[in-house]
């Protein structure tokens, strides 16, 4: 039972590059919104570009980002480095998807919050998101 947030908190959830699987993001994003966060889904194909102008225009606490294709080391650094030039730091950063699990830590070093992979249950989501927000 997902637990209803107190707070409107507002989450940016999108694919990025060429990653065509979408279920999984769509499933996230759903049981977010149960929690009571207002959530933008981008769709896919997006580039680290339009990822930031989308958080800045929405003004967003939180960007969340699904990779599938393997593409998180190339990726995750572009956005992360997009975000730095906009001023975007106090924006949490958070991954979702399939990664082997030595990936987890670089991309954590290269400026992702926290990564949860694929089959974590949706309270974790929402229990960090509540509790580790920097806005």
């Amino acid at each position: 039972m997902v637990k209803r947030t107190e707070q409107r908190i507002k989450v940016l959830v999108t694919k990025v590059g060429l990653d065509g699987h979408d279920r999984g993001i769509k499933v996230v994003a759903s049981m977010l919104k149960e929690a009571g966060m207002e959530v933008l889904y981008l769709g896919m194909y997006q580039t680290p570009e339009s990822i930031v102008r989308a958080a800045i225009d929405e003004d967003v606490d939180v960007i969340g980002l699904s990779y599938l294709s393997g593409e998180h080391l190339i990726f995750t650094p572009k956005i992360v480095e997009e975000m730095k030039k906009n001023g975007l730091e106090d924006i949490l950063l958070i991954a979702g998807g399939t990664f082997p699990a030595e990936d987890i830590p670089t991309m954590e070093k290269m400026g992702i919050d926290k990564v949860f992979r694929a089959g974590t249950l949706t309270d974790e989501f929402v229990q960090y998101i509540v509790g580790n927000l920097k806005r």
